[in-house]
Formats: C-alpha cells, structure tokens, sequence
C-alpha cells in the first residue's frame, strides 16, 4: 500500500470522528467544522510519515485538530476586524439536529475558543486533566481553572434545561462519556456534561 493509500483509507475511517469534533469546538457552525476539518487532513498528509510513527497517533491527531480550530478562529477573527460592516457568519449545524443539542451548541457558543475547546477535551473526548494540558499545551492548572469556569458558565445558561440532571444531545447511538480524572477543583461540576455522547475516536 503507498502512503497516499494508507492515507485515504484512514481518512475514511476517522473523518467522521474529526467532524463531529470540530462540530462541538465550533459549536455547531457545520462550515467552520469542515475548514478545520479539511486544514487539519493537509498537516496529517503533510507529516503523515510523522504521524505513522507517533507512539500515541490518537493524542497527535487530536494537537493537529486543535491546533488547525484554533488557527481558523484568529483568522475569522482578524477577517471579522478588517469587514466590519458585513454580518458575522452564523452558526450552521450539519444536517438535522435535535432541540437538545442546538441548547447545548448555542451554550458552548458563549465560551472563548480556548475554554470550549478544554471542555470538548475533557468531557467529550474523556481526556484526563494532564492529557488535556498536554493537547492544549498549557498547564494543568490552566485546564482546571478553564474548565471550572466554563462549567459555571454552562450551569448559568443551561440550568433550566439539564433537567435530572443530564444534558441529552448529540445521536443517541453514541456511547456514553465517562470523563477521566474527577479529581478536579471541583470532583462534581462535569457531572451533567458527563453524560453527554462522547464524539468517536479521531485516530
């Protein structure tokens, strides 16, 4: 198999998985998810010799992943400063999605890139507080603070609709999260999170 092959078939394997995580870090903005998506399989192919070798390619593809969101927020960004008297783009969920999940986007869509981006990591995609920190490349006590916070911020705008006490989104054929690492600042503040799908596996 040449290694254009062995990327394609991979590609076709994990994509999924790459969209639905850049579905959450953009909170349900379907085509921001898909430019992140896209910058994200140009690096892989480009270092794909790299990525083949890593001893963890799931962590390496999940750094490319962030790495590839956070760049396409600061160039919105910057593209928002320069055309201020165009309406910034709006959110556009991919494909149907249900009142729970546009709820749970429309929260996530308050928090700064960074802070939505923590808590994708730690209660979507089961990371501990350490593998976290090492994806983001920061510090633990960066994730703990950021999550805290966020998870106030989610508490406050979601309250009324967590119910007893989860939050339903995302299609239900997925498996449940089990976050890693409770021993946090505060062991309970994911617990509603806790419960929400966790995206499929990127690598």
């Amino acid at each position: 198999m040449t290694r254009d092959d062995e990327f394609r078939a991979w590609t076709q394997q994990h994509r999924q998985g790459l969209v639905r995580t850049a579905t959450l870090l953009t909170a349900g903005d379907g085509h921001t998810a898909e430019d992140v998506v896209q910058a994200t399989l140009t690096r892989l192919y480009v270092a794909w010799p790299q990525v083949r070798l890593a001893d963890d390619r799931s962590a390496y593809v999940r750094r490319a992943l962030v790495n590839a969101f956070t760049d396409e927020m600061r160039a919105r960004a910057r593209r928002r400063e320069d055309l201020r008297s165009e309406p910034p783009d709006g959110a556009v969920p991919l494909g149907a999605v249900d009142p729970d999940t546009l709820l749970l986007y429309d929260a996530l869509r308050e928090l700064p890139d960074r802070m939505r981006a923590t808590v994708v990591l730690r209660y979507f995609h089961d990371l501990s507080v350490q593998d976290t920190a090492r994806t983001l490349r920061c510090t633990q006590g960066t994730v703990k603070s950021q999550t805290a916070r966020a998870l106030d911020k989610l508490r406050d705008r979601l309250g009324p609709a967590l119910g007893p006490p989860v939050v339903r989104s995302l299609p239900a054929d997925a498996p449940p999260a089990r976050p890693a690492d409770r021993t946090t600042d505060h062991p309970t503040d994911g617990t509603a999170l806790a419960a929400v799908p966790a995206p499929r596996s990127v690598a």
